[in-house]
Formats: structure tokens, C-alpha cells, sequence
């Protein structure tokens, strides 16, 4: 249960040690193995200090995801409202969304295994945010097949290449780059990316929405 609702720009300092050690446990050990005993100890305080601040395990999952989603909501839509057409809005809203997994490393284990599992632990307020976030998206795409410029697609389906493609890169690469057994076609085939990873992805993306002119 979201009990406590934390300022997320102004978390206060204990609270944000204490949300600091859960965004990390929760990454390594999911919602089911993350015990708040460990969070309590990797940031210092006592289990009363930690309950007294935001709650429950409940409550600091909520906390944890709302963070950052909730930051990424009140971001994006700023961003996205400087750009003049429908591309440059899209490309706005890809690269947000890229570097806010790079400033959130912990982001991409724990939204993974929320989709694996079918949002069993997803709370309210994460999935409003997330809400939030895709009602930005909903209306580029509008936008631009109003004006002729994009093709009729699917939100989600687009939401889905976008995140899909960050969050599978990010949490792949490691995993690519210790596997000496590819076969070598494949690694000459592997090569840096020319741009950043919100680059590429905003490329791929365009080029998929875009009607052909």
C-alpha cells in the first residue's frame, strides 16, 4: 500500500539514503527477495527510522518507482513542448527517456521484472506515472499523423520499441560482451554505436513512424 507519499524533488536526507539503499536492493534481489532488514542496513538506520520515514516494503517500492517515473513525467512533457514538429517532439521524448535510465542504472533490472511478471508488484502511483508519461507519447504520435507526417501506429507498440530497445541494450551488452563463443561474423558485426543509445534508438524509431514522402 502507497502509504506515505514522499516530496520526490525534496526527499529530506534520511529519506533519501533510505531510498538510495532500496532503489539498489530492489535492483539486485527484486520485490519478493529484497527484506527490508537489508535496506535498512545498507543506509544506516534502524527498521523503526526507516518505517517512521516513508513505510512499509510496500511503501518503499512505491517510493522507489515513483522517484524516478514521477520525475520523468514531470520532465518529458517540458521537453517535449519545445520542439516544433511531431520528429523533433518524438526525438525529445526518446532521449529523455534514455538518459533517464542512464541517470537510473537501477531502473532497468526492476521494470524488467515487473514486465516478466506481469506488473504483479507494480503499484498505483508507478503505473499513473507511467500513464503520464505515455499520454506525452499518445499525443506526438497524434500530432503527427494529423499533420501527415507519421504513419497510423500503435502507441503502445511504439512505447514498446522505445523502452523495449533501451532497456534490453542496456541490460544485454554485458551480458554480449562476455559470451567468447559468438561466432565471429556476428562479432565483426558488432560495433560501437556512432551515437549515444537515445540516438539510435530516436533514428530507428523515426524511420518507422515516418510516412514515406
Amino acid at each position: 500500500m502507497f502509504r506515505k507519499k514522499i516530496d520526490i524533488n525534496n526527499p529530506g536526507k534520511t529519506a533519501e539514503k533510505i531510498l538510495a539503499a532500496a532503489r539498489e536492493t530492489f535492483a539486485v534481489y527484486g520485490y519478493d527477495g529484497t527484506h527490508v532488514e537489508e535496506i535498512a542496513r545498507r543506509a544506516g538506520v534502524n527498521k523503526a527510522t526507516l518505517y517512521y520515514q516513508i513505510g512499509d516494503k510496500d511503501t518503499l517500492y512505491a517510493n522507489v518507482i515513483h522517484q524516478v517515473l514521477g520525475n520523468i513525467a514531470q520532465v518529458v512533457a517540458q521537453a517535449v513542448a519545445r520542439g516544433k514538429t511531431p520528429a523533433e517532439k518524438l526525438r525529445a521524448y526518446i532521449l529523455l527517456m534514455a538518459d533517464a535510465v542512464d541517470k537510473n542504472p537501477e531502473l532497468p533490472p526492476i521494470m524488467i521484472r515487473e514486465v516478466a511478471s506481469g506488473g504483479a508488484h507494480l503499484p498505483r502511483v508507478a503505473a499513473e506515472d507511467m500513464a503520464s508519461v505515455l499520454t506525452v507519447l499518445l499525443e506526438i504520435l497524434e500530432e503527427g499523423k494529423e499533420k501527415g507526417v507519421f504513419n497510423d501506429v500503435v502507441p503502445f507498440l511504439v512505447h514498446a520499441m522505445i523502452m523495449g530497445s533501451i532497456l534490453i541494450f542496456k541490460l544485454g551488452t554485458p551480458i554480449k560482451d562476455k559470451q567468447i563463443w559468438l561466432p565471429e561474423e556476428i562479432k565483426a558485426r558488432d560495433k560501437k554505436l556512432p551515437g549515444t543509445l537515445g540516438e539510435e534508438v530516436a533514428e530507428l524509431v523515426l524511420k518507422a513512424v515516418k510516412k514515406e514522402q
